[in-house]
């Protein structure tokens, strides 16, 4: 059975920011301690670009040795890494260029393939070599981030599509209903077997489904794609603005602190 969400209501965007730079830090240097690295797997989102900037920000900046994180991502449009729809080029401008990371460390996965499906399977193959896990076995991510679309999906894992169901490939092509429909994403039992996924959520128009997603009746998760992640053996923690969790009775009823 998979452990209760955590839940943290910050005051605002710019302290969900500093907040979720705070865990981000935190996890990274106990894996770096016990494991020698930390790998994290990113999205994309104007939420995860503050705490980017954040974290790549004076204050947190030196809070880990950089050189032992390695940088991996959940999804990604197919297009290629320069293009202004493409997660790694947000990440790469608002953080790992301005932490000055080594290529080396940096392992995205390849948008501009014309052949999404394959390059769904080489992004698998990779993580398979760094993690060191052949199938059957899945790799686990020290921390994957995730957000939250406002019809349930997370990372490229949208309602009603195929990938929901998959449940031995570790990323697959995937079509999103809207924009650059051709997707690549991590699996949902990718996802679920990290050591701790953390959601990042701002704003009203993200409310209802927050709800939906934390306290709707177990419905067909097929249509709320993000109802699918309870991960294994691992924290799920969800960061959110008022705003996002305003309609959360536990919100409503003063429940949940602003603070751990």
């Amino acid at each position: 059975m998979s452990a209760a969400p955590e839940l943290r209501i910050m005051n605002d965007s710019g302290e969900l920011a500093h907040e979720a730079a705070e865990l981000f830090g935190w996890l990274g240097q106990q894996a770096i301690a016990s494991e020698g690295s930390f790998r994290v797997a990113l999205p994309g989102g104007s939420t995860p670009e503050a705490l980017y900037r954040t974290l790549a920000g004076a204050e947190f900046a030196g809070m880990l040795d950089w050189g032992r994180v390695r940088f991996f991502f959940g999804d990604e449009r197919c297009v290629p890494p320069d293009h202004r729809d493409s997660n790694f080029a947000m990440v790469h401008e608002c953080l790992l260029n301005p932490l000055k990371i080594q290529a080396e460390r940096v392992f995205r996965m390849r948008g501009e393939d014309s052949q999404p499906e394959r390059a769904a399977r080489e992004y698998e193959d990779q993580l398979r070599q760094e993690f060191g896990t052949p199938p059957p076995a899945w790799p686990r991510f020290d921390l994957i981030l995730l957000g939250l679309g406002e019809d349930g999906h997370t990372a490229s894992l949208f309602p009603e599509t195929q990938a929901l169901g998959e449940r031995t490939r570790l990323v697959v092509a995937n079509e999103a209903p809207r924009g650059v429909t051709p997707r690549l994403t991590l699996t949902v039992p990718t996802i679920n077997h990290a050591k701790a996924i953390c959601f990042l959520v701002t704003g009203n128009s993200k409310a209802d489904m927050v709800r939906t997603v934390l306290e709707g009746r177990d419905q067909d998760t097929r249509s709320v794609p993000a109802k699918l992640i309870k991960p294994e053996n691992g924290r799920l923690i969800w960061f959110m603005d008022p705003a996002a969790a305003s309609e959360l009775t536990i919100a409503k009823q003063g429940i949940v602190s602003h603070e751990e």
